[in-house]
Order: structure tokens, then sequence, then C-alpha cells
């Protein structure tokens, strides 16, 4: 298509996402190379240079840098009064193809709730040589167990986010990280214990059991109950927990 290239322009915050969909290796393939297309066009490139670069059709190029162009209004607007989740996701709908006719692939309950459960579960419980889920992973062990015949990795995404699951950051919160069971037993049955223990403690001795549980990154901010004052004897610890009583006055 002949004609001028239609004029990129972008803000420093959808830099930042686009930068982050160039690179990602989670999203669709086409996301990538639609967002490499804006910033090498906003740097200046000229068609012929940037599908040598990201290797679509020097038509391709034209068609999503003047999806740009139409959408830059409304993205700007979107910018200065939504959260930057939706920020992100109203720059990938720009990027997506737009619906075909025909109806979409449709999947049942049962099978959705087989698919995010596949998400939740420790990766190397399916054997994956990997460190962590991907889009890909979970469909291809979707595929594997029956549950699925095909799935597009865009659609997986917005169902996962739709459902506010992020498969790659579960390890962190949903698996334990002991691979010994008999330690990780002996550290189940003193946390047990304790918790056990709780209610004759308080009734006996006035002394009171507390969790102190690691989340990294959250910060509590504010202590709604009051203070008191506490001799803390220490219980049992490990890397995830820890759990103490505490006689108070």
């Amino acid at each position: 298509m002949s004609g001028k290239a239609a004029k990129v322009v972008i803000t420093e915050r959808q830099q930042v996402v686009l930068a982050k969909f160039s690179r990602s290796k989670t999203v669709a393939y086409r996301l990538r190379q639609r967002a490499s297309v804006i910033l090498l066009a906003f740097d200046g490139k000229l068609n012929s240079e940037i599908e040598g670069i990201v290797g679509l059709g020097h038509d391709q190029v034209g068609v999503w840098r003047r999806r740009w162009q139409n959408a830059f209004e409304r993205l700007t607007i979107i910018e200065g009064i939504e959260e930057p989740a939706r920020r992100s996701h109203a720059i990938e709908e720009v990027l997506s193809d737009e619906q075909r006719r025909g109806g979409p692939a449709t999947f049942t309950g049962e099978q959705l709730t087989m698919i995010f459960a596949i998400a939740c579960e420790a990766v190397e419980d399916s054997g994956r040589p990997v460190a962590r889920w991907t889009l890909q992973e979970i469909i291809d062990e979707a595929v594997k167990r029956g549950i699925i015949t095909s799935m597009s990795t865009s659609h997986l995404s917005s169902l996962l986010r739709e459902a506010q699951l992020q498969p790659h950051k579960s390890r962190y919160w949903l698996n334990t990280r002991e691979k010994d069971p008999a330690v990780f037993e002996e550290q189940t049955r003193t946390v047990c214990e304790c918790y056990a223990d709780a209610a004759e403690l308080a009734e006996d001795s006035n002394t009171q059991t507390i969790c102190v549980d690691e989340m990294t990154s959250v910060q509590a901010l504010e202590q709604k109950a009051p203070k008191k004052e506490c001799g803390l004897v220490s219980k049992s610890g490990s890397s995830s927990n820890t759990l103490a009583t505490a006689r108070c006055v």
C-alpha cells in the first residue's frame, strides 16, 4: 500500500508498556511484534526498515502504525483517568486482531476450572522442564491431559486476567519449597500442635498464640488492634512462617 506512513506518537507511560510487551516471553508473539513496530516507528524508522527487524510485511507495518495513530487520542484519555492495569489492557486491545465474523471458540465451565487448576499447580508436578508456568506451557499441559484440543495464548491470557490468576507468580505463595518429606512433616506437626494448644494456653495462663506469616512486598501501613505488652517465646520457625506464644499483661 502506497502513501505516507502514519505518524506515531507515544507518551512516556505508553512507552513503558510497549517496551514491556516487546520483551515479554509470556504474551503472544504477534503482540511483541506489534509493540516493536510502534516503538521503532516512534524512533523514526521507516516501514522498510521496521519490516526487516520485526518480520512483518510492509503493508502490515503500515496497518499497525495507522491503528495506533487512530487510537492515540483514546489511549491518552484512558491514561489520564484509569488505573495502570486498565491502561495496559487498552494498549493490548489496540494491538490485537479485530473480532472476525463467526462465533469464538467456547469452553465449558468444567474445562475452564481444570485449566485454572493447572495454572495453580506446581509446575514440577507436571514433569515439565521449566521453572514456572507460561501461557503456552499451560495450554500444552491442558491438551496433553485431554481437557481441550487447542487454545490461543491471547485467549488464555484474557481468561487468567479475568480470574485474577498469575501463574508465573504462584510458586511464591502457593507451593511449599521444602522438598524433604520428613522435614516438612515435622514442621507441619509443630505448627498444628501449636494451634491445638492455643485455646488451652489462653484459658489457663492468659497466653495468646500468634502467627506471623511472611508476605514479601506487602507492607502493613497501620495497626487496627490496640498494642499490648507481651513477652514473646518462639515456638517454631521456618522459611515460610513463625509461630510464637505471647504472655500478655
